[in-house]
């Protein structure tokens, strides 16, 4: 019987559980930490009860934590949580708890979080609509939802999903920003503020990361090493930086209320 969805994303993350926290292989996760900190700041208050949906380790979980009253992280896959768990411990951080729990069936009653907030999980679960109207389900009316995702520019030429799923058989499906904004106003919600970005990223440290088969290695070197050279096109963007394959994901921030 083939593997569902969700049992991919266990399956792959439980790999990713130590490689996701390291800077020299997860620049997108930590590098731009203080962007999304900087960009939800104004939504941030001392009184805050936070849901962090999707959460893996909790990294954003942990970066807002001191300016906030609780966070509750919450993942599908036991072992990011439990290495999120004890990356809290050494940090001494009191005030985060980690549930196990489904995006699109989130434990909580209505009404329960004045700030949700996911990053890099709508390309990544099977539903990111239902994901959304969760999130504003367990939002206070006037809470803040905080999404921060990578997006598929409007016009791209190439199938990046494709290259995405030889490095990360659980990949999803990348949306774009107005089909982001749609199923968040689906959801419940109205868009208020947006930030979007382009970062170049190493190859290697991307592969390293997911642990991708050295046969998918091999495949995604390939085409994005034809494409630099005038074959066909991936939708990965590549460019050469010193010598090394680099590619461009399109990072999208977006705020928006519960109403």
């Amino acid at each position: 019987m083939a593997a569902t969805h969700d049992e991919k994303i266990i399956a792959e993350f439980s790999k990713q559980a130590a490689t996701v926290v390291d800077p020299k292989l997860n620049l997108a996760f930590v590098r731009h930490m203080d962007r999304l900190v900087r960009f939800a700041a104004p939504e941030l208050d001392l009184d805050d009860v936070v849901l962090e949906v999707a959460a893996g380790t909790g990294l954003v979980a942990r970066a807002i934590a001191p300016r906030v009253r609780h966070v509750t992280a919450l993942d599908l896959t036991p072992a990011m949580l439990a290495q999120g768990k004890r990356d809290t411990d050494r940090a001494g951080l009191t005030n985060v708890t980690f549930t196990h729990g489904d995006a699109a069936a989130l434990p909580f009653v209505d009404a329960s979080f004045t700030l949700v907030v996911t990053r890099f999980s709508t390309h990544q679960v099977g539903d990111p609509g239902a994901m959304l109207a969760e999130m504003a389900r367990v939002g206070r009316p006037g809470a803040a939802l905080i999404v921060a995702d990578i997006v598929r520019p409007d016009g791209l030429d190439g199938d990046p999903d494709r290259i995405e799923r030889l490095r990360d058989p659980s990949h999803g499906a990348l949306l774009t920003e107005a089909r982001l904004r749609e199923l968040i106003e689906a959801a419940g919600a109205e868009v208020k503020r947006a930030e979007r970005f382009e970062f170049v990223r190493p190859l290697e440290p991307w592969l390293a990361m997911a642990r991708t088969s050295e046969e998918n290695a091999a495949r995604v070197r390939a085409e994005l090493t034809a494409e630099l050279d005038g074959g066909p096109v991936t939708g990965m963007r590549p460019v050469r930086e010193r010598g090394e394959i680099h590619f461009t994901h399109t990072n999208l921030y977006l705020q928006a209320i519960v109403v």
